[in-house]
C-alpha cells in the first residue's frame, strides 16, 4: 500500500493492512479489536478472559495495554504523515473489578498538539459501568529516516 495522505481517511481494515504489523503481537494475543478510529476518538474491545490476574479480575496491565494501543493510535493518526507518536506518560485508576465478558474502551483526545497529544481513555464493562480511566500523553517526534 503506498504512503495514503491521512491516516484518518482510512478504514479500520486499510489502516491495520498500513501499519508494518497491523495490531502488533501483544494487541492480538490479548484479543483488542478497533472499532471506531480517528484522531480525535477511538473505540476499541477486549475480552476479559484470558486477560486476568490470579483471582479471575482484569488484570490492572490489560487495561493499560488497551488505553495505551488507543491513544497510541490515534496520535499515530493525527501525526502522520511527517511524525510518529511515541509514549512519554500513562496512568490508570481502576474503579471495579470485571471477571467475565467483554471491555469497551472509549479513547477522547484531550489535546492535539504539533508536538504532543493527550487522550482520556474510558474502559466500561458490558453494562456500562467504569472499570478504568487512563490518560495518556504522546510525543510527536520527526519519522525516523
Amino acid at each position: 500500500m503506498s504512503t495514503p495522505e491521512s491516516l484518518a481517511d482510512l478504514s479500520i481494515e486499510e489502516f491495520l493492512a498500513y501499519m508494518p504489523q497491523g495490531m502488533g503481537r501483544l494487541n492480538e494475543k490479548m484479543g483488542i479489536e478497533l472499532v471506531e478510529i480517528s484522531a480525535e476518538r477511538l473505540v476499541a474491545t477486549m475480552p476479559v478472559e484470558g486477560n486476568t490476574q490470579p483471582f479471575g479480575l482484569l488484570h490492572g496491565g490489560a487495561s493499560v495495554v488497551l488505553a495505551e494501543t488507543l491513544g497510541s493510535v490515534g496520535s499515530a493518526i493525527h501525526a502522520h504523515p511527517d511524525k510518529i507518536a511515541v509514549g512519554v506518560d500513562i496512568n490508570a485508576t481502576h474503579h471495579r473489578s470485571a471477571t467475565s465478558g467483554t471491555v469497551t474502551a472509549t479513547a477522547t483526545a484531550v489535546h492535539l498538539g504539533r508536538s504532543s497529544t493527550s487522550y482520556e481513555i474510558v474502559i466500561t464493562d458490558e453494562r456500562g459501568k467504569r472499570v478504568c480511566t487512563s490518560r495518556i500523553t504522546c510525543a510527536l517526534v520527526p519519522m525516523p529516516q
